[in-house]
């Protein structure tokens, strides 16, 4: 029962640190989360005890690791990047600096995918803009059967992309590559010239920055001054140049594929248009748990 109350006290304290900045709910969940992973107990047994663990970790309110994880996330720095790691639809993923944090609106467009294409054997799919390469690693995780690439423009999130397919047991061809390039041989990486079965994809998919500029004012620094840019934002002038280059550079595939995009809730209209007029067809548009349009899908024939 002491260790019980001793855990209730560090509850209280972190969350009460945290309160005024996170809110009572998420400063909660914070709390929770830090103990889990200084402890390396879940909830549930640092509630009740765990008969499988004879030494309990004993943390104190002043353990400077504790201190440290406070101070770090008062500065607005996001937990996931703090342990370096977060999970996502069952997945445990690394995460850093050089990649986006796993949201809960890509979890539905893979489940999307897995809903409508899940019958399917032996696929093709390209994961576009990887970034911690979630997508791909849930894909391949889901389907062992199926094919599974993805590409990212960053080579350091290349490489935390492959060690995510390692630390969940898959295998996913992650690939360094710009789909604004036209580089001798870039091309063929991207429209699927080097996927030894078909010489296509079947399914290409991506959550590519759609963020505009002059959104930034409405978003918390904890995305502003720690997830790279270079993955959320597009400019004002140009809100669709991803989802129109990536739709434009896969019409030339000679088999019939899916496309999949995670979109701006702002943008659902234009991007039906665009993708109708690039030659798209069975465009849908599916709104994620908020109400918010975040799913367009199209078919290419």
């Amino acid at each position: 029962m002491l260790y019980l109350c001793g855990v209730k006290q560090l509850v209280n304290y972190i969350s009460s640190q945290l309160s005024d900045l996170y809110g009572e709910d998420e400063a909660l969940a914070l709390a929770w989360w830090i103990l889990e992973e200084l402890t390396g107990l879940n909830r549930t047994q640092l509630q009740f005890g765990d008969k499988g663990t004879k030494n309990i970790p004993n943390l104190q309110i002043d353990d400077p690791k504790i201190a440290e994880i406070i101070a770090r996330l008062l500065n607005f720095e996001p937990v996931q990047y703090i342990f370096g790691h977060t999970e996502w639809l069952g997945l445990d993923l690394k995460v850093t600096p050089a990649t986006l944090i796993p949201r809960p609106e890509t979890a539905e467009l893979v489940e999307e995918i897995n809903a409508q294409m899940g019958g399917k054997k032996k696929m093709n799919v390209l994961d576009v803009g990887t970034g911690s390469g979630c997508i791909a690693v849930a894909l391949k995780k889901a389907h062992p059967e199926w094919h599974v690439v993805g590409v990212d423009i960053s080579a350091e999130a290349v490489e935390v992309a492959k060690e995510n397919a390692k630390r969940n047991g898959v295998e996913v061809d992650f690939r360094q590559g710009d789909i604004f390039s036209d580089e001798s041989g870039q091309i063929e990486l991207f429209n699927g010239g080097e996927i030894e079965a078909s010489g296509s994809f079947d399914i290409i998919v991506s959550n590519p920055p759609y963020i505009r500029e002059s959104e930034k004012e409405s978003m918390r620094r904890n995305v502003l001054d720690y997830e790279p840019a270079t993955a959320l934002f597009v400019p004002d002038s140009d809100p669709l140049c991803f989802y129109n280059r990536i739709a434009t550079l896969f019409r030339r595939q000679p088999t019939t594929y899916f496309l999949f995009f995670e979109i701006n809730e702002a943008f659902p209209s234009e991007l039906s248009s665009m993708l109708h007029n690039l030659g798209y067809t069975d465009i849908q548009v599916h709104n994620d748990i908020y109400g918010k349009p975040r799913i367009i899908q199209g078919r290419m024939a």
